[in-house]
């Protein structure tokens, strides 16, 4: 295991930026708007001379309340599992009461700690230490996060800190194993999923719409399997969206899209299938993602409402009939474990391996049942067939006059592969290649001479057929 190093303090005193400057990403979302991290976010620095995890959390504030109160459970949960406590501070803002409170609470838990000064851009130094100086700190470090300053010696110090261990570094990096991104419309039940999967309170879930801000990456071993489980912010259509958080929101959670080998698209049964949905599983084709739909809340509805969610769903996804829905409640767990090996079946089926002589004997039989319609007095021909990449599976077929092989051909084979090879969950691309022709361009090589020949040849043939 790596140790853990805990980034705590107040609102918008730029502990996300921290964040992303000591792992070296964009993870984070970061905003001038407090209050925008909420949930724990993990990453692995590897800055110092061995890795370590950085935890970013939300904001302390006093007197916190709703969603103010979950956040700052959230951060308790953080410093309970680190090893070490970064404090950050606000120079601009100097000591304020709030800070005095947060280290309190972190002495009385009696981890090390250091004290981050950020802000200090533009700043004497030695001023802006000088106010904390009441902290009863050892000492103060002076980062400018924000321009990647004064990192070196705030790793310096956390070398002294942490726990030394004889486990290899690149061994202890963590296995990303599945990773599967959960999105959908807000509060459709995304982060109480990622809860009941892992049997704690991880992620804030609330009834309140767009609880969740930021992507959140989480890592689940479960039946021998490991997954990555990646919690988004909800989705709503672009014109509803004014909020300049919740446009970044968005945009992290289609990046999660791409990231992902699974997408789960969560519906809410009671709302059916919007037009959000569908626009969702859009985003999921384009980026040739694998495809779970689970349909949540199912548990919460009788007979007849069951039978017209089930037509709703059979109406307008019929796009995506090869991604089969799965009803779950995930507020009390019923259909997790069949939601799970949907997930696995489609990762199975999006990295499917084929090697190109099956492929060839596959699309010769699928000649043999079904031939492509004729094109101006000829037949488009496949000759054969080669693997040209993994999720999404990828299938290019060379042949003569394939460009002209019609749209319906290509669904036929899709559905074809899919049933020969059991591909559920998983779009499939086929990518038609015509072979060159191996006389292209030889008339022009002929001398004037011979060309006159030629047509001489021609002629003759064609009285001789009168």
């Amino acid at each position: 295991m790596l140790p853990v190093v805990a980034l705590v303090g107040r609102p918008n005193v730029g502990k996300s930026t921290l964040f992303n400057v000591l792992t070296r990403t964009r993870d984070a979302l970061v905003h001038d708007l407090p209050g925008v991290t909420r949930d724990r976010h993990y990453g692995i620095c590897r800055l110092a001379a061995a890795p370590f995890v950085v935890v970013d959390t939300g904001g302390f504030v006093e007197h916190a309340e709703g969603i103010e109160s979950q956040t700052a459970r959230q951060a308790e949960f953080a410093i309970v599992e680190a090893d070490v406590v970064l404090l950050i501070v606000d120079a601009r803002d100097g000591l304020l009461p709030t800070d005095r409170a947060i280290l309190d609470r972190l002495r009385r838990g009696g981890k090390p700690m250091l004290l981050i000064v950020n802000k200090v851009d533009g700043l004497e130094e030695n001023i802006a230490l000088a106010e904390f100086a009441a902290l009863g700190m050892a000492s103060a470090l002076p980062v400018s996060a924000a321009h990647g300053r004064g990192v070196t010696p705030v790793l310096l110090a956390l070398e002294a800190l942490l726990p030394k261990n004889d486990v290899d570094p690149l061994a202890a990096l963590p296995d990303d194993g599945i990773r599967v991104a959960i999105v959908g419309r807000p509060n459709s039940g995304k982060s109480t999923l990622v809860n009941r999967l892992l049997g704690e309170e991880r992620v804030i879930a609330s009834d309140v719409p767009g609880t969740t801000r930021d992507s959140i990456r989480i890592a689940l071993e479960r039946d021998g399997k490991r997954y990555t489980l990646i919690d988004t912010a909800g989705i709503r259509r672009r014109a509803r969206i004014e909020d300049v958080v919740e446009k970044f929101s968005v945009i992290k959670s289609l990046q999660s899209i791409d990231a992902a080998h699974v997408t789960v698209l969560m519906l809410d049964a009671r709302q059916g299938v919007a037009d959000q949905d569908t626009s969702l599983i859009g985003q999921v084709l384009d980026s040739g993602r694998a495809l779970v739909i689970a349909v949540n809340k199912w548990d919460d509805m009788d007979r007849y409402q069951r039978e017209q969610c089930i037509a709703s769903l059979s109406r307008k996804l019929e796009f995506a009939t090869w991604a089969p829905p799965v009803f779950i409640s995930a507020l009390h767990g019923s259909g997790i474990g069949e939601l799970m090996k949907a997930v696995n079946r489609a990762y199975a089926s999006a990295t499917h391996k084929f090697t190109s002589s099956e492929l060839t004997r596959a699309i010769e039989a699928a000649y043999q049942a079904y031939q492509p319609p004729v094109v101006r007095g000829h037949t488009p021909k496949m000759k054969y067939a080669h693997p040209g990449g993994a999720n999404p599976p990828t299938i290019v077929i060379h042949g003569s006059r394939t460009k002209e092989i019609a749209e319906s051909y290509r669904r036929y084979l899709e559905n074809f592969f899919r049933k020969r090879y059991r591909l559920e969950g998983t779009p499939i691309r086929i990518e038609f290649r015509d072979g060159e022709n191996p006389f292209a361009g030889k008339r022009n090589e002929l001398t004037e001479g011979q060309q006159r020949k030629r047509k001489r040849l021609i002629k003759h043939a064609k009285r001789s057929k009168r």
